[in-house]
């Protein structure tokens, strides 16, 4: 913990990446908090962390709480993106933290369900590249800033064990059964008064806004429109929102 008693930041990238994703935060909260604790953590399976059996994302919050603790950090303000994200609000939903943020990730599989579904059986044969390939195209990349586009091409991974391990619960589980379990951690973090902050990219499903707001209604909803990658395209703005927490 700082001085001033704010809480860490934990940093948690999204699927296929590493923590070198938040290059660009890490240099604009240097320049405007720089006493503030910041560990980005590769997750397991990414960057130098070692690969796993499975990566249930109970299991990764687990791996990553370690990590946490051996780093010496109490309630850490977790930031997530995209499945980094998921990772960030089961880990809320577990262990002690100041806050949560989550950049652009709708919790519930919904659409993006039924296409990760769909493509199941070409995720495990040779073609799976064509299915990850497919959905980057419509993540905004083109509309990055030069090093930001860098960052995303050159700082990551795919591999078809990464996709179908980190997609294992939509795979296997129902809406339904996925629906649930999101409830019951976001009612965990929303009853001990923990600060929630959901930054999307575009504006909210209106179904999906009133089931958030029901199941959390203190969260806060920032619309940043853009790019899937809001740190990446504007890394200054995440940057003071991150040192207002």
């Amino acid at each position: 913990m700082t001085d001033d008693d704010r809480p860490p930041l934990v940093l948690l990238h999204g699927l296929t990446y590493d923590r070198r994703q938040w290059d660009p935060v890490r240099r604009e909260l240097a320049a405007i908090d720089p006493n503030r604790q910041v560990l980005a953590l590769d997750l397991p399976g990414h960057g130098d962390a070692p690969r796993r059996q499975s990566y249930r994302i109970a299991e990764v919050a687990e791996v990553l709480h370690d990590q946490v603790t051996k780093a010496g950090l109490a309630q850490p303000i977790v930031v997530g993106h995209s499945v980094g994200a998921v990772v960030a609000t089961t880990y809320a939903a577990r262990y002690p933290v100041r806050g949560v943020v989550n950049l652009d990730q709708i919790l519930l599989p919904g659409p993006f369900g039924a296409v990760v579904r769909q493509a199941e059986s070409t995720l495990r044969g040779p073609d799976w590249r064509r299915v990850w390939d497919g959905m980057l195209a419509g993540m905004g990349i083109e509309s990055l800033p030069a090093e930001a586009r860098e960052i995303v091409t050159t700082a990551t991974d795919p591999r078809p064990d990464l996709l179908l391990g980190y997609w294992g619960e939509i795979l296997s589980g129902s809406d339904e059964d996925i629906a649930a379990q999101r409830t019951l951690a976001l009612r965990s973090i929303g009853v001990r008064g923990i600060p929630y902050r959901w930054v999307t990219s575009s504006q909210p499903p209106p179904r999906y806004l009133t089931w958030l707001t029901d199941v959390l209604p203190e969260v806060v909803v920032t619309v940043l429109p853009g790019s899937h990658f809001p740190h990446l395209a504007e890394p200054a703005t995440i940057a003071r929102l991150l040192a207002t927490g």
